[in-house]
């Protein structure tokens, strides 16, 4: 019985340093899972929605409405609907799935297994940018079949950098607002506020240049006009502002809110209280 027990090997911790890839998947996938098991709510119903401003916009507006930089008004506005809605669905997706967990006490989920703040805040922001790329490819292959919405891509590589960052940015910003929030209201106010002026006044429907001053300026604080700018210059070849600039801008901005969401798992920000 000695040897036996002599024998037995007592279980060694984790290492900390290599990267739970077990774990964070598991975590990825159950974020994935979550919106798609209510796939008419959380894809088929922003797709409905970008449908219908397009009948606004193009339909009842964009008939009288001359060519902008050389295209149909319709060809214009579709990239910043699709956009728009990468935008929300990737906010969505990861500020309602922490506040649930903290309001219904299943923050113990994620924060009981063996996982770094790193593996943490990399699986609820690439579950929240998966969301929002699923619902733009799809809101993107329903526009591309309307008359006089065609998409026609002028430079494929600006369509995958601005939609796969501004994704991952807006998933990473739903981390920090389902962090602060400690109620819908509260979340809901974020969105309300934040999220939905930021995106309609960032040169979606209009061209920022036609702004009077200051508005024009203004908007080039905006970091929404640089995603949605540079989405847009990969289907129109034509670009509001500058590209190199928004390539900057949106590779800063995912570093630093990645960053901070990483800080505040780290620290248990209104996670462990």
């Amino acid at each position: 019985m000695r040897d036996m027990a002599d024998s037995v090997v007592p279980p060694q911790p984790r290492d900390y340093h290599g990267w739970n890839w077990s774990g964070f998947l598991t975590l990825y996938q159950r974020e994935i899972r979550r919106f798609w098991k209510v796939g008419m709510q959380t894809v088929a119903a922003p797709v409905v929605t970008t449908l219908l401003y397009m009948l606004v916009f193009v339909v009842a507006v964009g008939a009288s409405r001359p060519a902008v930089e050389g295209v149909t008004f319709g060809h214009f506005v579709a990239p910043g609907l699709i956009m728009m809605a990468v935008l929300n669905n990737a906010f969505a997706n990861s500020s309602s799935s922490l506040i649930q967990a903290k309001m219904m006490g299943l923050t113990s989920d994620f924060l009981t297994p063996p996982l770094t703040p790193l593996e943490q805040v990399a699986a609820f922001g690439l579950g929240a940018a998966t969301r929002g790329v699923v619902v733009g490819a799809v809101t993107a292959a329903v526009i591309g079949v309307l008359p006089g919405a065609g998409l026609q891509v002028s430079h494929l590589w600006a369509i995958l950098y601005f939609a796969v960052g501004a994704a991952i940015i807006l998933g990473l910003a739903g981390v920090l607002a389902g962090l602060w929030s400690e109620k819908f209201d509260q979340l809901a106010a974020v969105t309300n506020f934040a999220i939905m002026p930021m995106t309609f006044l960032s040169g979606t429907f209009y061209l920022v240049d036609k702004l009077p001053e200051p508005f024009r300026t203004a908007s080039h604080f905006n970091p929404f006009f640089y995603l949605i700018d540079g989405f847009r210059y990969g289907f129109i070849g034509h670009a509001d502002g500058n590209i190199a600039i928004g390539v900057v801008v949106t590779a800063v901005l995912a570093t630093g809110l990645f960053l901070w969401c990483w800080a505040l798992f780290r620290s248990g920000y209104r996670l462990k209280s």
